[in-house]
């Protein structure tokens, strides 16, 4: 897959694949986008200090990145799995300059490269607060034996990978989700909503982030 760096709003970076016409991130902000919808809104509003996280897309490796430091910030204890079937090469995560925006702590320099070169299919602890699971695999193959408290959902949009976006893949999110738990992403298309309602998820529109009017937030019923 064909992949070229795009500087973004914010001065961060993100990737661009010509063959599906798709940003890896918002073009107005990808490290504003990635704190918006996935720790303001997803991380923070649990309102939990021991975390299980579950990412669709761990694409560039910012939003697992940002949990990480939110997570050592504040004290929290966070187990992230996380999946990707096209994981980045060295050449393309070295280009990736997130690390000049997130005021990164001394004890963690080198955090967002070890985060792309940890190994796939095992637990690695790469902070006291932060166990870190990879899956290489595609977000419909994989059967999840644990619950999570939040699902990142960072699919490519449902233009360019509906089946992504289908009922029976949130379905399954559902089930993975403990009662109360929270499913975010960025997109608020209608057949999304209807999909995530369908299958039982109670779904709320918030405020987007920068140049994005609205995200979803979708709760599993206790």
């Amino acid at each position: 897959m064909e992949r070229t760096l795009i500087r973004t709003e914010d001065g961060s970076a993100t990737l661009y694949v010509p063959e599906l016409n798709e940003h890896y991130h918002s073009v107005h902000g990808a490290v504003q986008e990635s704190l918006h919808i996935f720790i303001r809104a997803g991380v923070e509003e649990s309102g939990k200090e021991e975390l299980r996280i579950l990412e669709a897309g761990f694409g560039t490796g910012l939003n697992a990145y940002l949990t990480l430091l939110h997570a050592h910030r504040n004290r929290l204890s966070v187990a992230y799995h996380t999946l990707e079937k096209y994981p980045l090469s060295p050449e393309e995560y070295h280009l990736l300059n997130y690390t000049e925006h997130s005021a990164e702590p001394e004890d963690l320099a080198g955090i967002f490269r070890q985060l792309h070169e940890s190994p796939w299919e095992t637990d690695l602890r790469l902070t006291p607060g932060f166990l870190l699971h990879k899956y290489r695999t595609d977000f419909r193959e994989i059967g999840f034996s644990e619950q999570f408290d939040i699902v990142f959902f960072d699919a490519f949009s449902p233009e360019v990978q509906p089946a992504l976006w289908s009922e029976a893949v949130f379905q399954k999110y559902l089930r993975a989700l403990v009662p109360g738990g929270i499913l975010v992403t960025y997109c608020v298309k209608g057949t999304v909503k209807q999909a995530l309602r369908k299958v039982g998820f109670t779904v709320k529109r918030l405020p987007g982030p920068p140049g994005k009017r609205e995200m979803l937030r979708a709760v599993k019923p206790v």
